[in-house]
């Protein structure tokens, strides 16, 4: 795809600029309130409605560099800008979360702006970078014909609205397009890739110099400890982590 191979041109030469999330960075991973702000690790991937900007300061001011989740692939029921997505643009409701329904990601007339206005808000409590989530929308019935093409048209898209904020921007799952995100993305963050079979397909992304943020979940059955040894030989940041991801944590020994 022609639009493609541009916003991959231009996302790439400008990502060099960015602040990197290096392999082997301790991190966590919280979505559910009540949030663990004071634990020791390199970097908190957190939902921007349960912080505030005078508690991103303070983890920055304590080294912690602090991920901004962002649904960019579905709408959520409690969205505080829910009403400015237009009908067109919202599909079915995705099954595991009835509080979502996906969005038709091929508009990008009208997602960029309003994700770039999500992005903003991120950016203005004093976040260094976006988590991307629910970009596998051509995986799932979500009431539209979007393909992989699309998914990736949208993610480097999504990619040049970030760096144009300067903050960084990861891979959100996906290994199937790992190959063509890898050089435009400045880390990823994976679920379940141990328990999967996929941490490999992460690699590039280690090879680059670039963080892979790995969560395990423990409502599954899980070998930690082998799961740690792979993390460790492919030089992947791996947590195990309850479904709803809040505080509690088993993290791999250093």
């Amino acid at each position: 795809m022609r639009v493609v191979g541009l916003l991959l041109a231009l996302v790439s030469t400008d990502a060099l600029a960015w602040e990197k999330f290096s392999p082997g960075e301790s991190w966590d991973w919280q979505l559910t309130d009540p949030v663990d702000l004071e634990r020791k690790v390199d970097v908190l991937d957190l939902h921007p409605e349960l912080v505030q900007a005078d508690i991103l300061r303070a983890l920055k001011s304590r080294g912690v560099k602090a991920i901004c989740y962002v649904s960019v692939g579905t709408l959520e029921k409690t969205s505080p800008d829910r009403g400015r997505f237009p009908k067109e643009v919202v599909g079915k409701v995705y099954g595991d979360w009835p509080d979502e329904r996906f969005l038709d990601i091929r508009r990008l007339d009208v997602l960029l702006p309003l994700m770039k206005a999500r992005f903003e808000v991120c950016k203005a409590l004093g976040f260094d970078a976006i988590e991307p989530d629910n970009i596998d929308v051509h995986e799932n019935d979500s009431g539209f014909p979007v393909s992989a093409g699309h998914v990736e048209a949208y993610v480097l898209a999504l990619a040049m609205a970030a760096h144009e904020l300067d903050l960084a921007i990861g891979q959100k799952n996906l290994p199937e397009l790992t190959e063509e995100l890898v050089e435009s993305l400045d880390f990823a963050v994976t679920e379940s890739c141990f328990q999967d079979g996929w941490c490999e397909q992460m690699v590039p992304y280690v090879a680059a110099g670039k963080a892979v943020f790995d969560a395990e979940y423990l409502d599954r059955p899980l070998d930690l400890a082998a799961a740690c040894e792979t993390a460790k030989a492919l030089g992947l940041s791996m947590i195990a982590k309850d479904r709803d991801l809040t505080r509690t944590l088993r993290s791999c020994p250093d």
